[in-house]
């Protein structure tokens, strides 16, 4: 689970780490169970849930996972998919990773609302999105250690920040892709037994 980290003045530079996840397209109970009957009806009925959605549509309610809001409630919307350019990767302040090699940032702009429980943290409450590319790979938020990354019209969230029933919060998240790849869908991850919901990206 993503935990995001202050910001602090660094003199080398930023340092990133965008941790992939591993996709899960073949697991769960959904497609065993759809074709099946009698003691596997309740998992059918769990495949016919609506999984995709389009960028602007609320998710359903999702529940807390943190112990010091489990009773919280709230939905994520996605509302905009952007990919930015090789610029904005030289002027992020973020140093070149050799390793995984030339990447690129997408932008995901979402709405966070609260909808009922024990206050939660807009931190705790987009912690759970993916970023799905053409290829299948999986990457989730970018997460800077020291220093900070910068981003045009993308400025970091405040992930302390606390919402009540009733609160929304507009964010912005960014995700780095390997160069050459395209941002495909916004996922939300929703542990090991349910498949994520997904919104395809369509520009």
């Amino acid at each position: 689970m993503r935990t995001w980290t202050r910001a602090v003045p660094a003199t080398m530079g930023a340092l990133a780490l965008a941790l992939a996840v591993t996709g899960c397209n073949d697991s769960g109970s959904g497609k065993k169970s759809k074709g099946s009957s009698g003691s596997h009806s309740s998992a059918s009925g769990a495949s016919d849930e609506k999984k995709t959605y389009r960028l602007g549509e609320a998710s359903p309610e999702q529940e807390s996972g943190k112990t010091t809001s489990k009773d919280g409630k709230y939905t994520v919307t996605p509302t905009k998919v952007e990919t930015g350019t090789k610029a904005d990767m030289e002027n992020s302040g973020l140093k070149k990773d050799d390793k995984n090699g030339p990447q690129i940032p997408v932008y995901v702009w979402s709405t966070l609302t609260h909808k009922s429980g024990t206050a939660m943290e807009v931190g705790d409450m987009d912690d759970n999105l993916v970023m799905k590319t053409n290829t299948g790979g999986r990457t989730r938020a970018l997460i800077v250690l020291m220093g900070a990354a910068k981003w045009p019209n993308c400025p970091e969230p405040d992930s302390s920040k606390k919402l009540s029933p009733g609160q929304s919060e507009k964010v912005c998240t960014a995700f780095l892709i390997p160069e050459g790849q395209k941002a495909a869908a916004v996922e939300l991850t929703r542990g090991y037994y349910k498949a994520p919901l997904e919104w395809p990206v369509t520009n």
